[in-house]
């Protein structure tokens, strides 16, 4: 099945400040979304905004063409969010964090025959290395049942290693999710994307190339 996620006319301001005036971009299953921004350009901003966990001054979200209040996000598990924020607990070990996201036994294979995993799985999570982590989090976040999925700064800091297996990852999942992503690393986006905004001044903006993120003042 082919879901659509359509944002018309983002806006959102924290007093008499607009971090965001007007962005609109449309995602569907097998597309990867590249959103890129300059600190502070509100893309943290609008993926919270996505995930329902802060409120739009002004936006327009559907599903499938049918109109979804921010309020309905998480618990219709429309979308899967994947902070930058580590969010295991360093205390266990890897072998017990999975099962407090999946109670079926086949779902914990999925995690626990995943590349790499066997060989962490009795580390805990507080020793563990950037790209593991991220790693991880990723396939415990993708592997739930949501049609869309957002990434923030999935390739910040970690090892080329977990780089290219997220990316393989990546292109395996698209089958079945839409999925956004943002990073600083925007090489490694492009290696990925199937299309790409930028965040500037408050708007979106489509681009196609490292050329138009430089002509629109994102990188020199």
């Amino acid at each position: 099945m082919i879901n659509e996620l359509q944002l018309i006319s983002a806006q959102k301001s924290f007093g008499s400040k607009e971090v965001l005036k007007d962005v609109s971009f449309t995602l569907k299953t097998g597309d990867i979304l590249g959103l890129f921004g300059a600190n502070g350009s509100g893309k943290s901003t609008l993926l919270k905004i996505l995930f329902g966990t802060l409120k739009a001054t002004k936006a327009t979200l559907t599903i499938n063409g049918s109109p979804i209040s921010q309020k309905k996000i998480i618990p219709e598990q429309y979308i899967g969010y994947l902070p930058q924020e580590s969010f295991l607990p360093k205390h266990l070990k890897v072998r017990d964090v999975i099962p407090l996201f999946y109670s079926d036994g086949d779902d914990q294979d999925a995690i626990f025959r995943a590349p790499f995993i066997e060989k962490i799985a009795s580390k805990k999570a507080g020793v563990l290395s950037m790209g593991e982590i991220r790693y991880l989090e990723l396939l415990l976040v993708a592997n739930l049942n949501h049609p869309f999925l957002m990434l923030d700064e999935p390739f910040s800091m970690i090892e080329p290693l977990y780089k290219e297996k997220i990316k393989e990852f990546l292109f395996s999942l698209k089958a079945k999710k839409g999925i956004i992503l943002t990073d600083h690393y925007y090489t490694d986006l492009l290696d990925v994307t199937t299309s790409n905004v930028v965040l500037s001044n408050g708007f979106s903006s489509v681009v196609y190339s490292v050329e138009d993120l430089r002509l629109q003042g994102y990188i020199t």
